[in-house]
């Protein structure tokens, strides 16, 4: 059973290789859209509500944030931002999903509309089932980060040192299922080597212990990283980014490290529930994207950690297949649940 469903992984990590590259294309900034099908005259009637599933102050509240304000000029009526946080933004996706007033959003990360179901059954919702995607908004690679002590005085080094470990180190995430265990796990079958994962409450426990040499290994956003790698706290080792990112020009990629074909990156979107009108989400796709591309908005995502995408609707579609065949294919293969 275990070898069956190892080869289906496989398969399906090879089918993501295709739709990955497709995915490129298709998530670039896009050409400035014709005018969407028209909307009722007197839509919305009332303030917009965008649901994000995790704290003020978190990068993705900050992105909604930062859209709501152009967005709500745009529609003529207030856009009101709520918070409604907990199970790694799926409380607030399934509100999203089970909302029908025609007047409520999500702004989402990767795993609210990509293998949230694929992780855990239980799950209320299924995001390529229940979600209507609208625009990707923000995009950021990880940062491969370690002791400032680990081994090695360049990557080659430190990865070989990795290898010879074996089951002796240990990577850290902000929990069970989150882009950052997965990548871990895609990178461990690249590279040969196999750190233990240890799960925490959240990145700044990451941080501390990988400050403090509890752990060996971290993908960690580069907003987070850069701080403590600056202050001579903790050692980069490369992005994860196909080349090098804009958010961290001065790190090489683990692709021009030698991992070929290495790319992970987390996002955040903006998407409606299945039931929201074709015209009403065409606007909204149109509006956002816009919005999103301007060069004071670009700006606001750059200071947050954010590349500014602004794809339309079918560009976030082509992202979340893509992502969900990669993402996907390393749970099957490797097994893994959410707690």
């Amino acid at each position: 059973m275990l070898k069956s469903v190892a080869r289906r992984g496989l398969v399906l990590l090879a089918v993501a290789a295709a739709s990955t590259a497709f995915a490129q294309k298709t998530t670039a900034p896009a050409p400035r859209a014709a005018a969407a099908p028209a909307a009722p005259l007197n839509w919305p009637t009332k303030p917009l509500r965008i649901i994000v599933g995790f704290p003020g102050g978190s990068t993705p509240d900050l992105v909604a944030r930062t859209i709501a304000e152009p967005l709500s000029k745009a529609l003529g009526q207030p856009v009101v931002v709520e918070n409604k946080v907990g199970a790694g933004g799926n409380i607030a996706a399934d509100l999203v999903v089970r909302a029908n007033d025609n007047h409520t959003i999500g702004f989402m990360i990767n795993g609210n509309m990509t293998i949230a179901k694929m992780l855990n059954p239980a799950v209320p919702y299924d995001p390529q089932r229940d979600l209507q995607p609208l625009s990707l908004v923000g995009t950021a690679p990880l940062m491969l980060t370690a002791p400032v002590n680990a081994p090695g005085n360049d990557a080659q080094e430190f990865f070989l040192a990795a290898r010879n470990a074996a089951d002796k180190w240990s990577y850290g995430t902000p929990g069970v299922g989150t882009v950052g265990h997965i990548g871990m796990e895609l990178l461990k079958t690249k590279t040969n080597m196999n750190p233990v994962h240890v799960p925490y409450p959240g990145n700044p426990q990451v941080i501390q212990a990988m400050i403090g040499n509890q752990i060996q290994l971290a993908l960690l956003p580069p907003g987070l990283a850069q701080a403590q790698v600056k202050a001579g706290k903790l050692k980069a080792i490369g992005v994860t980014s196909l080349g090098r990112s804009p958010l961290a020009p001065e790190f090489p990629s683990l692709n021009e490290l030698g991992i070929r074909g290495f790319q992970l990156e987390i996002w955040v979107a903006a998407a409606a529930p299945k039931s929201l009108p074709k015209p009403m989400a065409d606007k909204l796709s149109s509006l956002i994207s816009e919005i999103t591309r301007t060069p004071e908005v670009r700006a606001k995502l750059f200071q947050q950690g954010w590349q500014a995408a602004g794809t339309n609707a079918e560009g976030l579609a082509n992202r979340v297949k893509s992502d969900t065949a990669v993402l996907g294919g390393v749970i099957m293969m490797r097994g893994i649940k959410a707690e």
